[in-house]
């Protein structure tokens, strides 16, 4: 038997809806950084330092500086308003652990998936995977890294052939401002997808 309430609690809590994001990308991209950024509750990691005995299996471009990487995922909480939350699943970033990736996506409104130009190639994969082998409507964020673009934004879309229907934006994923607008983008494009 549900219990009801005319409390101003109790009436927010019967209308707000919750939706379930993916941040995804390749490996240092910056999908921790993003939930951390933005996350309500201190964020949930998953993280394991990297050591040489996994240097034959997650082979490191020397120009990345990683001590640490997401094993399972990360998780946070964010209150978009009255009406919405969103939770938030961080994908791990190593090919060893693709094969979690349909389990986090398993019923998510949507994708974040999040590239760094100046190692565009560990992207493929990610595009890849949400092109092909999801059905969640995604978009693609460009990592300011510093917050400076090294690349316009169109030849990003074409580096990564991607369709003219998959949103592009650039964002300095460390801002909690700038995770907010491509969340709502996410949400914003889902919610085209559904309807259309």
């Amino acid at each position: 038997m549900q219990a009801w309430s005319d409390s101003p609690d109790a009436v927010a809590t019967e209308s707000m809806t919750s939706a379930k994001i993916v941040i995804a990308g390749g490996f240092g991209v910056g999908k921790t950084t993003a939930v951390e950024a933005i996350s309500e509750i201190p964020a949930i990691r998953t993280e394991s330092w990297m050591t040489a005995a996994a240097a034959q299996i997650d082979r490191l471009d020397p120009g990345i500086d990683k001590v640490t990487t997401t094993v399972a995922m990360d998780f946070g909480r964010v209150t978009i308003d009255e009406a919405l939350v969103l939770y938030l699943f961080g994908t791990p970033g190593q090919p060893r652990f693709w094969p979690m990736w349909d389990d986090l996506v398993r019923g998510a409104v949507g994708a974040l998936v999040l590239v760094d130009t100046n190692h565009l190639e560990n992207s493929f994969a990610a595009v890849n995977y949400f092109e092909n082998d999801a059905d969640v409507p995604w978009i693609v964020c460009v990592n300011l890294f510093h917050g400076v673009a090294t690349h316009e934004l169109s030849e990003v879309r074409e580096a990564l052939t991607l369709p003219p229907h998959v949103p592009l934006i650039a964002a300095d994923i460390r801002s909690a401002r700038n995770v907010a607008q491509a969340l709502l983008t996410v949400v914003d494009h889902a919610a085209k997808q559904a309807v259309g």
